[in-house]
C-alpha cells in the first residue's frame, strides 16, 4: 500500500485505518504500521501474508502501545520534513525566487517623508489633547469640557476650578394656627385667641459654589481645596394678622428682607495616602457642611469647625473626628449670620462608619456626639424683636447644659429589601429646669431615646416604604429628669421629609410662651424658640409618628410620591402644664402629603418640585388650636400647606 501526502497526520491515520481493518489478516503491530509508513517508492515484492482464522477479538487485542504510537509519529515528522526540502541539481546553484513586481496606485496617499511631522505630537497636557483637533471650550456650557468645571487646569498642571451657579426658587401658600396679638386685632369684628392663619412665603436664593483643587481628583483624594459659597437671599411674608411679621404691631401684615450669607468657607488638606488604593486622611477647617448621620435626625448644618476625616482598608472604614462652634443664623432666611460673634455652643463628633457589616450591602455607623452649651449669659432677640433665649415659657431663667448622645445608624439593603434606621440615646446635665424651677435652681438629668426605620422594597419602576419613629417624652415636669429627646440642629429627610406639612411647617404653640410646637424642616416636638437661635429643650412631649409612602417613577423624567402618617404625642404632661390645660389628647391626626418632580433633561440641573400636604387634625391637636376666627368654614381640623420649587442648576 502506498500513501502520498504532504500531511503525515493525515497519512498516518490513513495507513492505521487501512492496515487495521484489512481483513482476513494477523499481522504484529509493529510489523503493520511500518508497512504503512513505507516510502513513496516502487514497491517491493513481499510473500503474500498467509490467512488465517483468527477471530477479531484477537486483532483488537493487539493494539500498538502509546509508546510506539509517539515513535512513529515522530518518524512520520521527519519523513515530511525531509519532503518540504527543495530539491536542487548537482552541479548548479539553487534557484532563487522570483521577486514580486511592486506596483503603485497612482491615486493612493504617498508615503510620509522623513521630515514630516510623526502622529505623536507634544501636548502640555491630557486634559488639552482636544485643542490638537480644534475644539474650542466654551465657559457657558456645563455639558462640554469646559474651564470653570474642572475639567482642565487653568493654571500650571493640576489646579483646577469649580463653579457652580444655582437659583433655588420658592413660592409656598400656607395654613397655620395664628394667634391674634393681644395688643391689637387686625382685623375688625374679630374677637378670639386665634386668628385667621393664611399665609403665603416667597423666598429666593441664588447659590454661588466656587472651588479651588488641586490634585488629580479623577484616581484620588485632592491635594488642597478652598471652597466659598456665597448665598444672595430674599424672602417675603405676607400674613393675615398683626404681632406675625414682627412684635412690633406697627410693622403690619407683611414684611420684605433680604440677606447675603456665608455657607462654606473652607480649606481641605490632604494629609497623606495610607494605602496604594489612596485610603487617605485629611483635615478641614472653616464653616463646611456636616451631618451626623444618613437621615439629618440630630446634626446637619453648616457651620464653623474643625474635621479630621478619612478613610481606611480599601475604603470598608471611614472615620470623622470634629469640633463645631455654632455660628448665629439670620431670622427671616435661616442662613448663616458671620457679622455676629459665634454662639458659646460647642459641638465635640467621633464617627465610625463600617461597610458591609453585618452582612453585604450594609453600612453601619457607630456615633458619639458632645454638646456644651454656655449661653445663660447672652439673652438673644431675633431681628424680628421676639426673645430667642432663654425660651419664653416656664419660669423664662437662663439655663446651660451639657448632653451627650451615643447612637447607632445603618443604611443599606438585605436582598431585594432596603433599610434605613436610628437609635440615639442621650444623657446628660441641665443646670435649670425652666418648669420644675426652684429657688435652689436644682439641676436635671437629662435621659431621652430616639428611634428612627425606614424599611422599602422596590418593585421595577415604584417603590414602596414605611416609616417609623419614636422620640421619647417627659413624663413628669416637675421631678428633677427631663426625658423629652432633642436634637441639635435637625433637618429630616424622612416620612416625606419637606413635603409633609407636619415636617415643613413650625407650628406655633400658640398660648404657652414663645416657643414652637415643632420646628420648620424639622419632625420632633420640641417645644424650642427656633433650631436656628434657640437651645435644646428636653421638656417636651415627644413623638410618635408611624405611617407609609411610595416613591413611582411615571417617567424618566417624572417622578410621584406620596405619604401618609399617623402622629401623636408621647406623653402630654408639659402640655398641659405650660397650657395650664387639662386632659389633652395624645393623638395629633393624620398627615397626607403628595410631590410631583420633573426633570425635563433627565439630570438635576432643571427641576421642577409640586407638592401639597394636609394635616387631618385629631383630639390632641383640636385640643392645642381649637377655635378660628374663620368660622364659617373647616379649617379647624383641616391645615393645608403648597409648596412650589423650582431649581435651575449651572
Amino acid at each position: 500500500m502506498h500513501v502520498i501526502t504532504n500531511k503525515p497526520a493525515l497519512a498516518l491515520a490513513t495507513c492505521l485505518c487501512a492496515v487495521w481493518m484489512a481483513p482476513g489478516t494477523v499481522l504484529a503491530g509493529k510489523e503493520r504500521i511500518e508497512a504503512a509508513l513505507m516510502p513513496s517508492t516502487p514497491a517491493v515484492p513481499m510473500q503474500p501474508l498467509a490467512l488465517t482464522a483468527a477471530p477479531r477479538a484477537e486483532v483488537k487485542a493487539m493494539a500498538p502501545t502509546p509508546e510506539l504510537i509517539r515513535a512513529v509519529g515522530a518518524e512520520a515528522n521527519r519523513t515530511f520534513r525531509l519532503a518540504q526540502t527543495k530539491r536542487r541539481v548537482p552541479g548548479h546553484a539553487p534557484v532563487e525566487e522570483r521577486k514580486r513586481e511592486r506596483r503603485y496606485d497612482p491615486n493612493a496617499a504617498k508615503p510620509p517623508q522623513p521630515n514630516l511631522p510623526r502622529e505623536f505630537l507634544p501636548v502640555p497636557d491630557r486634559w488639552r489633547i482636544i485643542d490638537a483637533v480644534g475644539v474650542v471650550p466654551k465657559w457657558w456650557d456645563p455639558y462640554n469640557q469646559n474651564y470653570i468645571k474642572g475639567d482642565r487646569p487653568v493654571f500650571g498642571k493640576d489646579w483646577f476650578v469649580n463653579l457652580t451657579l444655582i437659583s433655588d426658587t420658592v413660592i409656598e401658600p400656607r395654613l397655620l394656627p395664628t394667634g391674634i396679638s393681644p395688643n391689637g386685632i387686625g382685623r375688625a369684628g374679630t374677637n378670639d385667641v386665634f386668628g385667621d392663619g393664611d399665609q403665603m412665603v416667597y423666598n429666593q436664593n441664588i447659590i454661588l459654589n466656587m472651588s479651588l483643587i488641586k490634585g488629580d481628583t479623577a484616581f484620588k483624594p485632592p491635594d488642597i481645596e478652598i471652597r466659598f459659597t456665597p448665598v444672595f437671599n430674599v424672602n417675603r411674608l405676607e400674613a393675615q394678622e398683626l404681632g406675625v411679621v414682627d412684635r412690633d404691631l406697627r410693622d403690619g401684615k407683611t414684611r420684605d428682607d433680604d440677606f447675603i450669607a456665608l455657607q462654606e468657607v473652607f480649606l481641605d488638606y490632604h494629609l497623606g495616602n495610607l494605602s496604594d488604593r489612596y485610603d487617605f486622611i485629611s483635615i478641614r477647617g472653616g464653616i463646611q457642611p456636616f451631618s451626623s448621620d444618613f437621615r439629618g435626625f440630630l446634626f446637619q448644618d453648616n457651620q464653623f469647625g474643625l474635621r479630621l476625616f478619612g478613610n481606611y482598608d480599601n475604603n470598608i472604614f471611614q472615620y470623622n473626628l470634629a469640633w463645631v462652634r455654632r455660628l448665629e443664623k439670620d431670622t427671616n432666611s435661616g442662613l448663616n449670620d458671620v457679622t455676629e460673634p459665634l454662639r458659646d455652643d460647642d459641638i465635640f463628633i467621633a464617627n465610625l462608619y463600617i461597610q458591609d457589616v453585618p452582612m453585604l450591602g450594609f453600612v453601619s455607623q457607630a456615633t458619639v456626639v458632645h454638646n456644651r452649651n454656655r449661653e445663660s449669659d447672652r439673652p438673644l432677640f431675633n431681628v424680628n424683636r421676639f426673645l430667642e433665649r432663654p425660651a419664653s415659657f416656664g419660669d423664662e431663667r437662663p439655663h446651660d447644659y451639657d448632653v451627650t448622645y451615643v447612637g447607632f445608624n445603618g443604611d443599606g439593603h438585605f436582598g431585594r429589601a432596603n433599610l434605613t434606621l436610628s437609635v440615639y440615646y442621650a444623657f446628660g446635665e441641665d443646670d435649670h429646669n425652666q418648669i420644675a424651677s426652684s429657688p435652689q435652681g436644682d439641676k436635671s438629668d437629662i435621659s431621652a431615646w430616639f428611634f428612627a426605620a425606614e424599611p422599602s422594597v422596590d418593585f421595577d419602576w415604584i417603590r414602596l416604604r414605611g416609616s417609623l419613629l419614636y422620640a421619647s417624652g417627659d413624663s413628669d415636669p416637675f421631678d428633677d429628669e427631663e426625658e423629652g429627646f432633642d436634637a441639635i440642629f435637625e433637618n429630616p429627610q424622612f416620612a416625606g421629609g419637606d413635603t409633609s406639612y407636619w415636617i415643613r411647617q413650625g407650628i406655633p404653640f400658640v398660648g404657652g410662651g414663645g416657643v414652637a410646637l415643632t420646628q420648620r424642616n424639622g419632625v420632633l416636638a420640641s417645644l424650642r424658640t427656633s433650631k436656628e437661635h434657640g437651645q435644646s429643650n428636653f421638656n417636651n412631649p415627644g413623638l410618635m409618628l408611624y405611617g407609609m409612602g411610595g416613591d413611582l417613577d411615571l417617567l424618566p423624567e417624572l417622578r410621584l410620591s406620596f405619604n401618609v402618617n399617623r402622629l401623636m404625642f408621647d406623653d402630654t404632661s408639659n402640655l398641659e402644664v405650660l397650657r395650664n390645660q387639662g386632659q389633652i389628647d395624645e393623638s395629633i391626626g393624620v398627615d397626607v402629603s403628595a410631590a410631583l418632580i420633573y426633570r425635563p433633561l433627565f439630570i438635576q440641573n432643571i427641576v421642577f418640585r409640586l407638592s401639597g400636604a394636609v394635616l387631618f387634625a385629631d383630639e390632641g391637636f383640636t385640643d392645642l388650636f381649637a377655635s378660628s376666627a374663620d368660622t364659617d368654614s373647616s379649617s379647624d381640623d383641616l391645615y393645608y400647606s403648597v409648596l412650589g420649587n423650582f431649581i435651575l442648576t449651572f
